[in-house]
């Protein structure tokens, strides 16, 4: 009876080790997305030393948000600790506003300008991108309420969008639109993505017909104050009868239905550079829920707010009346006696 012989099995070689790595480079982890080649690059040694080539990465940031290519912001990339790679994964994540930091910072720890990069796609095409840097130490910036325009008042910008006419249409709009909004503190050589990547909100303005597609990044603020909460809230509007763009802006709000100044407006940015990322994929879902949350939070403070100047003007009238009644007895005392 023959005896079957079992040779134990061949070890595989990794696949770093089969293929050339100009192959790899060129052919294979340059059709890879970011965080793919991240966790590529944990596979091995050598795919880790292929997979930190700087130019590797610099395309990568060009390919996701193509005003990253502005000659400014490339040199502000490069002096980043880890250079493109590190601006990926300061970007690629939204900010994960559970975990950003509450703790006041002082003046000197501001940045003294701000640089926004922003890219606008309908359908995975790429409509609009734009870089803007804004100074931070005037005290037009520091009194000023915070707004920074994308747009000059008279600009326009033509989009394949189709003007959305009824509040289907709208929803429909909010599933094919994405933005990044990216700010970039270039002397502490940090960013972070302030844009919830898809809206929060798209509407259409009864009167005007302008439609408003609203995105936003919820960030913790000072304790115990209005501000505890604030929204750093993405405007893109489309005038009505066109399908073109006229403003992309961003602004910071409280709970108090107030907009913030240049100076309250940096802190809580600063806040949200100094905190940590989230994922995407859930970070979507979470953004609309905590805008949910935050309208909620500044309708209940209105109502009380209306309720507290009720029981105020209540008080007044009660007031009024008494001294007018004090003093019509008091009239009619001197009169008769």
């Amino acid at each position: 009876m023959s005896q079957s012989h079992h040779h134990p099995p061949r070890p595989q070689l990794p696949l770093s080790s089969t293929i050339h790595p100009d192959i790899l480079r060129t052919h294979i982890l340059t059709r890879l997305d970011g965080p793919t080649l991240a966790s590529a690059a944990c596979a091995s040694t050598e795919l880790n030393s292929i997979a930190s080539d700087q130019e590797l990465w610099a395309a990568l940031c060009r390919s996701t948000w193509p005003s990253t290519d502005d000659p400014r912001l490339r040199h502000v990339i490069s002096t980043f600790p880890d250079g493109p790679r590190s601006f990926f994964a300061d970007s690629f994540p939204l900010v994960d506003t559970s975990r950003t930091k509450s703790t006041p910072s002082s003046d000197h720890d501001h940045p003294s300008e701000i640089i926004s990069a922003v890219d606008l796609h309908y359908r995975n095409q790429l409509i609009f991108a734009k870089v803007v840097e804004t100074e931070t130490v005037s005290e037009w910036f520091r009194c000023a309420p915070f707004r920074i325009d994308m747009l000059e008042p008279k600009d326009t910008c033509p989009t394949p969008v189709p003007q959305p006419k009824t509040e289907k249409c709208c929803q429909e709009l909010a599933e094919e639109l994405t933005l990044s909004w990216i700010l970039v503190d270039p002397a502490g050589k940090r960013a972070v993505n302030l844009s919830s990547h898809k809206p929060v909100m798209v509407q259409r303005h009864w009167l005007s017909g302008d439609v408003h597609a609203r995105f936003s990044a919820i960030v913790g603020g000072e304790r115990g104050s209005t501000s505890e909460f604030a929204n750093c809230g993405i405007v893109v509007t489309w005038g009505a009868g066109g399908v073109h763009v006229r403003e992309v802006s961003l602004q910071v709000e409280d709970t108090e239905r107030m907009f913030l100044s240049g100076k309250h407006s940096l802190e809580i940015l600063q806040r949200a550079l100094e905190g940590k990322k989230g994922r995407r994929g859930i970070r979507e879902e979470e953004a609309r829920r905590r805008y949910e949350e935050f309208v909620e939070l500044k309708s209940e403070r209105k109502e009380r707010q209306m309720r507290s100047e009720g029981r105020l003007d209540t008080m007044c009238v009660a007031f009024g009346v008494l001294l007018f009644a004090s003093l019509g007895l008091f009239i009619c005392n001197i009169l008769y006696s």
